[in-house]
C-alpha cells in the first residue's frame, strides 16, 4: 500500500511484520502523532543556539539506520527508510554520499520484553543489562530491514536467520571488550611495574580506555561515508525531542530542536568509560590474569550503572547540575551527529509515526510501562 504524501513528496509504503498491525496512514510530512498547538513551547526553552530542547523524558527511543531511522516504543518498533528510485536501481551501486531519492517505507514490528515477564529482571542495573541486549538485537534486526530496502526487490527477500544475527552481536561485544577493556588494561600493565601505585594503575587505564573511545569516535566522524548515517541520527533525537516536547511531528517543527539528546547511546558510552575507572578501583593491581578477568566480568556491572544513570539524567533533565555532569556526553554528540535536512527528517517522523499508530505513550498505564528500558 502507498500513499501520497501532501505537497508532491514521494509515497509511504507500509509493511507490518508478522502479527503486527499496519501502519503508517499518517501523512509523516503534515504531522503524525499527538497534535497540540505549533506555538507551544512552554515544554521546549531555547538552548544557547537558538534551537529548542525538550523537558520531559517519553518513553520511546531510536537508531539510525542505512537511509532511515528505527524507532522503538513500548510494545512496537518500526524502521523507516528512503528506497532509491528505479533510476539509481539502474545506474548501479551509488555513492553512500548520493541520497536515496525514492518512497519511504516503512516496517513496523511487534515487541514484547523479556522484563515484561521476569520480576528479577526489572531490578536496577539488571534491568540496564537486558534492555541494552535487546536494543542491540532489535539494532541489528532494523540495519537488516534498511540495507535490504537499499536493493531491487529480487535481491530482497532472503532474510537472514536469528542465529546469524546473535553471533553478530556477540562478535560485536566481543570486540568491544577488547578494545575498550583488555587493551587498556594490557597498555597499562606495560607499565605496571613503574607506577608503583593501584591509584595510578587505575586512573592511567582510566584514561588510555576514554582516549581510545574518543580516538575511535573521532576517526567514525571523519568518515564520509557515514556522513548520512549521523544525519540520520540528528534526525531522530530532533523527532524524539519534537514529540516529548508536545508539538506536531512535522519536518518543520522538528528541524527547530537541538540535535543532541540526554539518553544518547554516544552519551551514554562516554559514561560507561567514566564509572569502569570507579568499578575497577577497588580491585587494584593483582596478577595480570585478574585483571582480565575483572574487565571481562566487570562489563555487565558497569553498563548496567550507566545505564541507570542515563535514566537519572533524562528525567531530571531540568536540574542545572544534571545539565552541568551530562554536558561532556552531550558534546560528544556533535561527533556522532550532523544536521539533518527536511527530507531526513520526515523519514524519522514516519519512523516515529508508525509507532504511534499503535500505542500512546502519553496514555500509558503503570502496567503498560513495567520493563521498558529505552535508549534515545
Amino acid at each position: 500500500m502507498s500513499v501520497r504524501a501532501a505537497g508532491g513528496s514521494p509515497p509511504v509504503e507500509t509493511q507490518a511484520a508478522a502479527g503486527a498491525p499496519t501502519s503508517q496512514a499518517a501523512d509523516p510530512a503534515g504531522g503524525a502523532g499527538p497534535s497540540t498547538d505549533g506555538a507551544a513551547t512552554a515544554g521546549a526553552p531555547e538552548g544557547a543556539g537558538g534551537e529548542l530542547t525538550a523537558q520531559r523524558d517519553a518513553p520511546v527511543g531510536g537508531q539510525a539506520v542505512l537511509e532511515g531511522v528505527m524507532m522503538r516504543g513500548v510494545s512496537n518498533w518500526a524502521v523507516a527508510v528512503r528506497k532509491p528510485t528505479l533510476e539509481q536501481l539502474q545506474e548501479g551501486e551509488r555513492s553512500p554520499e548520493e541520497p536515496a531519492l525514492g518512497a519511504i517505507a516503512v516496517s513496523t514490528f511487534p515487541l514484547t520484553s523479556v522484563m515484561k515477564r521476569r520480576r528479577l529482571l526489572r531490578l536496577p542495573i539488571v534491568r540496564g543489562v537486558v534492555a541494552l541486549g535487546e536494543s542491540m538485537v532489535i539494532g541489528f534486526r532494523a540495519l537488516e530491514v534498511s540495507a535490504n530496502a537499499q536493493l531491487p526487490p529480487d535481491e530482497a527477500e532472503q532474510e537472514i536467520p536469528r542465529g546469524v544475527w546473535a553471533g553478530t552481536v556477540v562478535v560485536a561485544l566481543a570486540l568491544a571488550i577488547v578494545l575498550f577493556f583488555l587493551i587498556p588494561v594490557g597498555l597499562t600493565s606495560l607499565i605496571k611495574g613503574q607506577l608503583g601505585s593501584s591509584f595510578l594503575f587505575w586512573l592511567i587505564e582510566g584514561l588510555v580506555r576514554t582516549s581510545i573511545f574518543l580516538g575511535y569516535l573521532l576517526l567514525l566522524s571523519r568518515l564520509r561515508d557515514l556522513r548520512r548515517v549521523f544525519e540520520y541520527h540528528g534526525a531522530e533525537h530532533k523527532t524524539i525531542s519534537c514529540f516529548e516536547a508536545g508539538l506536531p511531528l512535522t519536518p518543520t517543527n522538528a528541524q527547530r530542536f537541538s540535535r543532541l539528546h540526554p539518553r544518547c547511546g554516544t552519551s551514554f558510552l562516554l559514561v560507561v568509560m567514566i564509572v569502569a575507572i570507579f568499578v575497577f578501583a577497588p580491585f587494584g593491581l593483582p596478577a595480570w590474569y585478574w585483571l582480565v578477568a575483572t574487565r571481562i566480568l566487570g562489563v555487565p556491572l558497569i553498563a548496567g550503572i550507566s545505564f541507570e544513570l542515563i535514566k537519572f539524567a533524562g528525567r531530571n533533565r531540568r536540574r542545572r547540575w544534571v545539565q552541568i555532569v551530562m554536558w561532556p556526553g552531550l558534546k560528544l554528540q556533535l561527533l556522532t551527529t550532523r544536521e539533518p535536512d527536511l527530507e531526513e527528517l520526515e523519514v524519522a517522523i514516519a519512523a516515529l509515526g508508525a509507532v504511534l499508530e499503535l500505542e500512546t505513550p502519553g496514555k500509558l498505564s503503570a502496567s503498560d510501562l513495567v520493563g521498558v528500558e529505552l535508549v534515545a
